[in-house]
């Protein structure tokens, strides 16, 4: 049997593990004991990371669309010429930008880039975008304006050394379980635990604080928090005059969120908010994480700033254990939005409206380059609903379930003349595609990963492809080729080689060098470089940090007397994102077979709910029914559903209400009601997990 080093396809965290193959077939998992993030310990996602890749469901052909009889079996070079003949008709005749490319956090860097790549030099939009734009585009930009780099600024290994630890809008033990553990290492170890969020998630369990506001009011409190630093003196005086700039303006702002407004908003209790505040700036080992509790708003890059200013005004940032810490959601989201799978920036967020970026790479690339930033993934699909976008290119993404307000999405997908998926298996958007091309998982594949502490890690392919499935770089090097555009590569380790030569974090990122470690962390600029364990130590990456003024705005919809409850939406522990791998995962689709939705028992008892029984929620937008679990986890007036669950699908009801700033939707607060299903409701029986079948192929 061998083992193969890899990395864990799931979240975030980056776990490094074996991928036991015997007579080339994956047949286990073991986790690596010398890894820094898991350190000889996985998940359950982790343990079971690979019974998907050999799924019977698989995508094994690409697929053609006929008008009657569904989708048909292909070559690859039918598929791939039908479809560069399509996309050049459609670029030739309506422009470039009216193709959109979604590129995917589950493809690596290599792919990343060469799929940016792709829509810039060879459709020559710059209408490209992947999932952060949902998850954390919020950090990219709150983060980059205040200190010039929208990432993780510290390891996580070095969590356990840290004396607080503070942890807002993040179920860290279920959502990054890894870091989780290293969390309760430092509290086992002395650390102080402070946890916001406004339901009782399994990581408050274990805290000595817990801030229960209300959600969508995260500037408020932040605010609140930072007027006692100010009133009783703990500013770190001498960082900020040396370190920061905007100060005053600052200052100015902050004096209305005062404690007791603050109380008035948030629901959290003046004592508690003083009492944060001082733990939190009087001890320099003080950390700060956060999640898509705090992201995924209208203010979501608000909050993002808040968090900055929070770490500035203490200067807890440029020293171990300390920092400000945003969690990403997957394997490799960083990786992704380091590669420039965005409509603003090439790789290493180097502008596309920047001159002398745009120059280097189109020296680099020898094609003229498209000057103003493209569409979002939200934007793409206004545009597509109204006839703006034509072509939609989708490799690894799956909107008609993660996106908000599905059934607007659904008709957007209906209006596009010709629409692409490039997946690893059948999902709900494939059912609008006209064409299907199989792509390869992460076990049958090399290339390198980012992890969410900026640790770059080399994937090592474990098996031959499956069936006629291809690397997705070798997917989009071959369309490239048959659009005009030659991409020749030996191997991933030729595409790293390039974007280390054009993209100045990564410049000592070489293949070779990942093989030596564990992965090196940007920025690493030259080979000689060993790369960076927390960021910002003597400076920021822009010079000064940028206090940036931020106001309270109140969610785009609240509750009301027709729709009186809060809804917010977010992962569990046994479940991942749109459930494509872990619902094809007999373990973890056994633990949770079925969507719900919390609400509070006294809630519960209003509306004359009893726990496991079924119930119709409702938003101005679409209505799921599911069933009831009853737990004091939801705060009263709030209800809580998962969206892993195609079946009942929780964005149906969510908002597609934008950041006005990085348009990522408010996914954490819509306003819906709930009715107890009577019985003669109860013969409406959800929509299956697409499978083969459901997509008629012949």
């Amino acid at each position: 049997m061998d083992k193969i080093l890899t990395v864990c396809p799931y979240c975030g965290c980056g776990c490094g593990l074996y991928l036991h193959v015997e007579e080339g077939r994956l047949v286990g998992v073991s986790p690596s004991r010398s890894h820094p993030v898991n350190r000889g310990s996985l998940c359950v996602k982790g343990w079971n990371a690979y019974e998907f890749v050999v799924h019977p469901d698989r995508l094994l052909k690409p697929m053609i669309r006929e008008d009657s009889s569904g989708l048909r079996e292909c070559s690859w070079d039918e598929a791939l010429d039908y479809v560069a003949h399509r996309l050049a008709e459609i670029r030739d005749r309506s422009g470039p930008d009216s193709i959109g490319i979604l590129s995917s956090a589950k493809c690596t860097n290599e792919e990343n880039y060469l799929i940016m790549k792709f829509a810039r030099a060879v459709i020559g939009t710059n209408n490209i975008d992947h999932c952060a734009r949902l998850c954390h585009s919020s950090t990219v930009g709150g983060l980059a304006a205040a200190f010039g780099s929208g990432a993780m600024t510290n390891s996580i290994s070095e969590i356990r050394d840290a004396k607080v630890l503070f942890v807002i809008g993040s179920n860290t033990t279920e959502q990054h379980p890894m870091i989780g553990m290293h969390m309760l290492d430092a509290v086992d170890r002395g650390a102080i635990l402070i946890v916001a969020d406004p339901r009782r998630p399994q990581i408050a369990e274990f805290a000595h604080i817990h801030l229960r506001h209300r959600p969508g009011t995260d500037v408020a409190l932040l605010m609140g928090i930072m007027h006692v630093i100010v009133n009783e003196g703990l500013v770190d005086i001498d960082f900020v005059r040396r370190r920061t700039e905007n100060f005053d303006a600052f200052e100015h702002v902050l004096r209305g969120f005062h404690p007791q407004a603050v109380e008035s908003i948030t629901g959290v209790s003046i004592e508690d908010i003083r009492r944060v505040a001082r733990i939190y700036a009087m001890e320099k080992r003080s950390m700060l994480f956060y999640a898509m509790g705090i992201t995924q708003h209208i203010t979501g890059v608000d909050n993002v700033r808040a968090c900055a200013n929070l770490v500035m005004l203490t200067g807890h940032i440029g020293l171990p254990s300390s920092g400000i810490n945003p969690l990403r959601g997957q394997n490799n989201v960083q990786g992704a939005c380091d590669m420039g799978a965005l409509p603003n920036v090439y790789s290493g967020y180097q502008t596309v409206t920047d001159p002398r970026a745009r120059r280097k790479f189109e020296r680099a690339w020898r094609r003229k380059l498209p000057t103003k930033p493209g569409l979002t993934v939200v934007e793409m699909t206004e545009a597509a609903y109204e006839g703006r976008l034509k072509a939609l290119y989708i490799t690894g993404e799956n909107p008609l379930l993660s996106d908000p307000d599905l059934n607007h999405v659904k008709e957007a997908m209906k209006g596009l003349e010709f629409l692409v998926v490039q997946d690893i298996f059948p999902n709900e958007t494939m059912e609008y595609a006209d064409v299907v091309l199989p792509a390869c998982s992460f076990a049958e594949k090399d290339g390198t990963f980012t992890n969410t502490e900026r640790r770059v890690q080399l994937l090592t392919r474990a098996i031959e492809p499956i069936g006629d499935s291809r690397p997705d770089w070798e997917i989009i090097a071959d369309l490239s080729g048959r659009m005009g555009y030659e991409m020749q590569y030996r191997g991933t380790y030729e595409i790293m080689e390039e974007i280390a030569l054009l993209t100045p974090s990564y410049g000592g990122m070489l293949h070779h060098r990942l093989r030596e470690r564990h992965g090196l962390q940007w920025p690493c600029p030259d080979v000689g470089h060993p790369g960076t364990p927390f960021l910002h130590r003597k400076k920021f990456a822009k010079g000064l940090g940028t206090f940036i003024t931020v106001e309270f705005r109140p969610p785009a919809e609240l509750p009301d007397e027709e729709y009186p409850f809060i809804l917010t939406t977010g992962r569990i522990y046994f479940h991942y994102h749109t459930g494509t791998m872990c619902r094809r995962t007999a373990v973890l689709e056994r633990e949770e077979p079925a969507c719900y939705v919390e609400i509070n028992p006294l809630d519960a008892e209003r509306l004359h709910v009893r726990d496991k029984f079924p119930v119709k929620v409702s938003s101005r937008r679409g209505s799921i029914v599911v069933s009831a679990r009853v737990t004091e986890r939801t705060p009263e007036g709030v209800v809580f559903i998962p969206f892993h669950y195609s079946e009942a699908a929780a964005n149906l009801l969510t908002n597609a209400a934008l950041d006005p700033t990085v348009k990522i939707p408010e996914y954490k607060v819509c306003a819906v009601k709930v009715e107890p299903v009577m019985k003669e409701d109860r013969r409406t029986r959800p929509v299956k997990v697409v499978d083969l079948e459901d997509l008629r192929i012949t």
